[in-house]
């Protein structure tokens, strides 16, 4: 029998590791560039718009003044929430999409 194995796997064996090495230093990658990348959501017409990064941050809210009303602040949470639910569905979706074209749709745990 082969060292390490079943016989005739050795090679073949070999090649899957350095492949799956490869594929995790280009997931590994991508993920430092995703976690720079911006994507925005916004709700009510644009009246509030939320940046959230790859690492489902938000990074940033604009509120328009024209939505700002002290009579109804719960219009005003709601659009807010709304925008940043979006926001952070977009950024699952680019890392999702991103990662997809490394793994090639494959589960992987933990890429």
């Amino acid at each position: 029998m082969a060292r390490g194995g079943y016989p005739g796997m050795g090679g073949n064996m070999n090649n899957m590791m350095k492949q799956m090495q490869k594929m995790q230093k280009k997931v590994e990658e991508l993920q430092a560039e995703l976690d720079t990348r911006e994507v925005e959501a916004s709700a009510g017409g644009g009246a509030v718009k939320v940046v959230c990064n790859g690492k489902k941050e938000i990074i940033n809210i604009h509120i328009d003044e024209s939505v700002v009303d002290p009579e109804d602040v719960e219009m005003l949470q709601d659009l807010v929430m709304a925008a940043a639910n979006e926001a952070i569905r977009a950024a699952e979706d680019m890392v999702n999409r991103e990662m997809g074209k490394i793994t090639g749709g494959l589960n992987i745990p933990g890429m």
